[in-house]
């Protein structure tokens, strides 16, 4: 998980949207409330942006130099798979 901390290096900043009550939404909720203490101590200048709202599908956006977006739906994923998918767009920077 070494790639974790390399994060800030490839990425500027990343986006969690998800439903706050949504049951597609619990996989996301509960990897945000088991990850983002470490993942922020890690890279603590990267801008990690939660959004909840009633009514959207669970997704992960990260933001690149010159202003390049990529997005991952999250439905459907458990932790451990939102976790490779969070090292897939870290690496695809």
């Amino acid at each position: 998980m070494a790639w974790r901390a390399q994060l800030s290096r490839s990425i500027k900043e990343l986006r969690f949207l998800f439903s706050s009550n949504s049951p597609s939404s619990a996989a996301t909720r509960n990897f945000i409330e088991n990850n983002y203490k470490d993942l922020k101590t890690k890279n603590p200048n990267l801008p990690i942006l939660i959004r909840e709202a009633t009514v959207i599908e669970p997704q992960l956006w990260a933001r690149y130099d010159m202003g390049v977006e990529k997005g991952i739906h999250l439905e459907g994923l458990d932790e451990e798979q939102i976790s490779k998918a969070l090292e897939h767009l870290a690496k695809a920077g």
